[in-house]
């Protein structure tokens, strides 16, 4: 027999026990209580396992419903960020009080010297 590794395993293993101590009452009466025991936690066990597919389940949820709430959010958060630029204008520097980069153009070069032409 192998060792059970597995919450469910061991739940299974522990009933299998009990009904074979329950089977042979007549000559374990000693083992009563370690078998009302062992009765008792794997009920507890049984009972913990379904809470915990419950909040597991729950979990799954509420992790959806975060998942709308976000995508929802940068929606908006995108509409805002284009209103605030349209209000100001996208080179004004007060879009930096909002966390947005106002648009500075890049300096011109300098005009430099074409390159001598090759001699032939």
């Amino acid at each position: 027999m192998s060792k059970e590794t597995t919450y469910a395993g061991m739940l299974g293993s522990w009933q299998r026990w009990v009904a074979a101590l329950l089977a042979n009452v007549s000559e374990l009466s000693h083992l009563e209580v370690p078998r009302t025991q062992l009765n008792t936690l794997a009920a507890q066990g049984q009972e913990l396992i379904r809470r915990q597919s419950e909040l597991t389940a729950a979990k799954q949820d509420a992790s959806q419903e975060l998942g709308v709430v976000m995508v929802e959010g940068q929606r908006l958060m995108t509409v805002l960020k284009l209103a605030v630029k349209q209000h100001y204008g996208i080179d004004s520097e007060k879009l930096a009080e909002f966390g947005l980069l106002p648009f500075r153009s890049r300096r011109r070069r300098k005009a430099t010297e074409p390159p001598p032409p090759l001699p032939e």
